[in-house]
């Protein structure tokens, strides 16, 4: 059976680190396979052929031992595969399919995998999503990646711990948390690592967020302001009274509207986020949005997607414009809370909560710890109940 060393290889100038390699020897043949971890002299103990961890780089050392020892772990299971395959190998076999094992069953490279597959199948913004989590976690890393079977709960410990240390809220470290579970139970499901539950101590949930709604009486000031000599404040207005309008749209929503949707004064369209299908009644105050900016060569029913081509990028720019602006219009009102389109949501919701219309309408907008539950209740419901729900909000306006 092959036989793996660690060796050290100092360097030819006085000073400078030294590498550390892997001796590979099968039949009596010797193979070197290099790797990127580099130590001085003084820190490589060449009787027990081991890393001597302390000092002022003593975290540095034990993580560069800690993967020495995961690699040597992915070695001996490459070497137990070919044994078992009862077939002739050479110690190139062995470094040929550790490199493609690694490449497979390292965490970043099979996110990574993910990712691609979610912007083949146009989940962009999950892609997003998954994305900002990876980086999230290779800074935490420092850029050093780790194989799937490395992926423990006292890793995840100490990741949760990074975040908290930097001030991430806990709604925003479960997030994290809960897509690098999805990653790591997929790559469970293709069997490229062994379930080892490394998120059971770890939270996961979702905390209950701090009331984000304005009372109606805000709402209408925002209507009447007159902003007619400043364009894009005019615009973040009417884009966040839209969502309004139409019981607290989602800007993604929004801003993908064809103008195909809006037939017979019913606006229908499918929601990004969940993909159940909404239906909403028309009313003069949405058509009065739609009539104020000229119409532009684009599908697209408001002025945030102008033209075919980098719809995401025009998405992107009118979001980034619409919320800065936004928080402008907040200082006029001097409101304690900044507005965001989100808080349209939020307000409709607790508009029609204060009119006594029936949770079963309303389901209670966004008091629920699951949108599931909100599912249930409208995909019962008329349609023609909610646009009354609606038409009685608006009216107040």
């Amino acid at each position: 059976m092959a036989s793996i060393k660690i060796k050290f290889r100092p360097s030819t100038v006085e000073g400078k680190e030294g590498s550390l390699y892997f001796q590979i020897i099968q039949n009596r043949i010797i193979r070197q396979m290099n790797t990127d971890y580099k130590i001085y002299s003084e820190e490589w103990d060449a009787e027990l052929e081991s890393i001597v961890v302390g000092g002022v780089r003593a975290d540095i050392l034990s993580s560069i031992k800690e993967r020495l020892e995961w690699d040597t772990s992915r070695l001996e299971k490459v070497i137990r595969q070919l044994e078992q395959e009862r077939r002739r190998y050479t110690a190139d076999d062995i470094i040929a399919l550790f490199n493609k094992m690694t490449q497979e069953t390292s965490l970043f490279s099979f996110m990574l995998s993910v990712i691609a597959q979610l912007k083949q199948l146009r989940k962009v913004r999950t892609a997003e999503t998954y994305t900002a989590t990876l980086k999230s976690f290779m800074t935490f890393r420092e850029e050093q990646d780790v194989p799937l079977d490395g992926m423990d709960s006292d890793l995840m410990l100490l990741y949760e711990a990074h975040m908290k240390a930097k001030g991430i809220r806990m709604n925003t470290t479960s997030f994290y948390m809960r897509i690098l579970r999805a990653v790591y139970n997929r790559a469970v499901d293709k069997g490229l690592t062994e379930q080892k539950y490394p998120f059971r101590h770890v939270y996961t949930g979702v905390e209950k967020t701090v009331k984000r709604a304005v009372p109606i009486k805000v709402i209408k000031v925002l209507k009447e302001l007159d902003l007619s000599m400043k364009p894009s404040l005019d615009l973040a207005r009417d884009l966040f009274m839209f969502s309004f309008y139409t019981r607290g749209m989602s800007f993604v929503d929004m801003a993908y509207l064809r103008k195909f949707d809006l037939q017979n004064g019913i606006l229908t369209y499918r929601r990004r986020k969940t993909g159940q299908q909404l239906t909403i009644k028309w009313e003069k105050c949405m058509e009065e949005i739609i009539k104020k900016y000229p119409p532009n060569g684009s599908d697209y029913l408001l002025p945030i997607i102008k033209e075919s081509g980098n719809e995401r990028k025009q998405y992107d720019n009118t979001l980034h414009l619409v919320n800065y602006r936004l928080k402008d219009l907040s200082r006029m009102l001097k409101l304690q809370r900044p507005l965001t389109m989100y808080v349209a949501r939020h307000s409709w919701a607790s508009a029609a909560k204060a009119r006594n219309i029936p949770l079963s309408v309303i389901s209670e907008g966004m008091g629920h710890d699951s949108e599931k539950t909100t599912q249930i209740y409208l995909a019962s419901l008329e349609a023609s109940v909610v646009d009354k729900a609606n038409r009685m909000i608006l009216k107040s306006l």
